[in-house]
């Protein structure tokens, strides 16, 4: 696998990336939706965001993220995105608009809390993944694992420049290495190292209760943790 070598694309080279300019569409507001908006407007990119409850009810969020973000409907962010970012309880997976997502990169953000999602034995026994069950409902879309093993703030506070002294390192598992590039450039711009953890089969490594999951690591550090994880985690 790629993290067993350490290979962690671009962004490891510390030399800089630069991006075109991007519009994000997000499905789900909450604390990493509203917090990855910020992240990606602070480097000049467009979001169109959206939540469950309705467009309407977004109004001070978007006023707080200012003039380079709107808010809309889940499908017409799907739509408007270059881009999607799905950031939605997986227990309401199915409300995942598929038509507008179908031949975009689509970053999945989630995690199983069987507390909030009810248990999912495939996931409990360790057969399964949360971002392959979101690949199945996005057939036509191209799923990357990305922002999922961190808390919300740190996305946009714990950041620094490539080359950076123990900058911070997050995953990335995708079975398209050119989403896993485009993982990596973000992370980059954003202000992390990248290590890949695919194919999309081995992103259990960095979902919960693994010792990869919701650390503060470097680049190293992340690659010795992903190596360190039991396929059906200890019960905490």
């Amino acid at each position: 696998m790629p993290w067993e070598n350490g290979i962690v694309g671009k962004a490891s080279t510390g030399s800089p990336v630069e991006l075109r300019m991007t519009t994000y569409g997000i499905i789900g507001a909450g604390n990493i939706g509203s917090q990855v908006a910020r992240a990606v407007i602070a480097h000049g990119h467009d979001v169109v965001i959206s939540n469950s409850r309705g467009p309407e009810t977004l109004a001070d969020l978007v006023a707080d993220l200012g003039p380079k973000a709107r808010a809309a409907t889940a499908t017409e962010a799907g739509a408007a995105g270059d881009v999607v970012v799905v950031t939605v309880p997986l227990k309401n997976v199915d409300q995942v608009p598929v038509e507008p997502l179908a031949g975009k990169t689509v970053i999945d953000t989630n995690n199983y809390y069987f507390e909030r999602d009810g248990h999912i034995a495939a996931l409990d026994d360790g057969t399964d993944t949360v971002s392959e069950m979101r690949r199945r409902h996005l057939p036509s879309s191209t799923v990357v694992k990305g922002f999922n093993p961190t808390m919300a703030k740190d996305i946009t506070t714990d950041v620094a420049p490539a080359g950076t002294p123990d900058r911070r390192a997050l995953a990335t598992s995708s079975d398209s290495p050119e989403a896993v590039a485009l993982m990596t450039d973000l992370y980059d711009e954003l202000g992390f190292d990248t290590v890949d953890v695919s194919p999309l089969s081995e992103s259990w490594r960095v979902e919960r209760d693994r010792p990869a999951y919701v650390v503060r690591q470097t680049k190293d550090e992340l690659v010795a943790n992903l190596a360190k994880a039991n396929r059906v985690p200890q019960a905490s």
